[in-house]
């Protein structure tokens, strides 16, 4: 930020941030991140992580430091070493790719992800054709289709419902990716139920909590802002997600990786700014956002907590005992 800079001295005053909560890091991420720290810690570097871990540049910045190594697939991990599954999870194919390689495994699959695969094969084996709402191409999409390949029609939006064709409609369930947005999601199943109508569903919503708390936490500060920024990385399926979940509520907002991305065209005008973070970025991004905020005038932060977490989930484990730290 340069202040000689016409386009920040435009943006500079004093502004209100209302700061949505929860925001950033949820179980399943903090979960994933803290696998690939203990590997390193116990196995050394290199470590490798098939994909990104997380979806979030700086997370994976970080652990490429400390040893970590990102591949695109298990070709570019060399016989019998060490590779982590990202929190997306994968396919059966990967995991036996990984076994007939003699890999040693660490499977950081969020639970809840989890969750979804074993749905994805129950349906499929009861004889459902299973109607998968996700975003072609994403990590968490491709490893659930994996699951029954033969069985699933993946649904990106409700334009494809009158399109799809199955052997049975009475044999019919739906999954869903557990990034989306709430209300799309709804949008899509209602459309398929009613085209439908005998279609069955997960036991439990599979849209994660930590998706839903963050979309309602920022739907109450959005209202009332006059710009909403989110820190998050283009491929976050969530962190896109509340992008959308402000603008379909008429407020502009901006993804951003961090502070340095903020373009202060965006800012001129503004006194009210909405800030939070997709599930996969780390606290500190938000807080460096605040301060430059705070270098173009005074700064009043009013924190709005919709929801409060405290769900954990264990480690694989034979990495409960001991830190990353030593």
């Amino acid at each position: 930020m340069d202040p000689r800079d016409p386009a920040w001295r435009a943006a500079a005053g004093s502004r209100t941030v209302l700061l949505a909560a929860p925001r950033s890091f949820c179980a399943g991420v903090e979960r994933a991140i803290e696998i690939v720290r203990r590997v390193l810690a116990t196995a050394g570097p290199p470590v490798y992580v098939r994909r990104q871990i997380v979806h979030n540049a700086h997370v994976v910045a970080e652990l490429e430091r400390d040893g970590a190594v990102f591949v695109e697939e298990l070709n570019a991990v060399p016989d019998g070493a060490t590779v982590v599954f990202s929190a997306h999870g994968v396919s059966p194919a990967v995991r036996a790719e990984a076994a007939e390689r003699g890999l040693d495994v660490v499977d950081a699959t969020c639970p809840l992800v989890a969750k979804v695969h074993v749905e994805a094969t129950r349906f499929a084996t009861r004889g459902d054709t299973v109607l998968l709402i996700g975003h072609a191409g994403h990590d968490e999409v491709e490893g659930t289709l994996g699951e029954a390949p033969q069985s699933t029609i993946l649904v990106e939006d409700v334009e494809a419902v009158p399109h799809i064709e199955v052997p049975d409609p009475r044999r019919v369930s739906y999954l869903t990716q557990t990034t989306l947005a709430v209300d799309e999601t709804a949008e899509i199943v209602d459309a398929l139920r009613a085209r439908f109508p005998e279609m069955r569903g997960p036991a439990s919503e599979d849209i994660c909590y930590a998706t839903t708390n963050r979309q309602q936490a920022l739907a109450a500060v959005a209202a009332d802002a006059d710009l909403v920024l989110v820190v998050g990385s283009a491929n976050s399926s969530n962190s896109v997600r509340l992008v959308e979940v402000a603008e379909r509520g008429g407020t502009p907002a901006r993804l951003i990786e961090d502070a340095d991305a903020i373009d202060p065209a965006w800012l001129a005008g503004t006194s009210v700014i909405g800030l939070t973070a997709g599930a996969s970025a780390p606290p500190p991004l938000v807080d460096g956002v605040v301060s430059a905020l705070r270098a173009l005038g005074e700064v009043t932060v009013v924190e709005r907590e919709t929801a409060r977490e405290t769900v954990e989930f264990a480690l694989p484990l034979g990495l409960r005992s001991g830190s990353a730290d030593g």
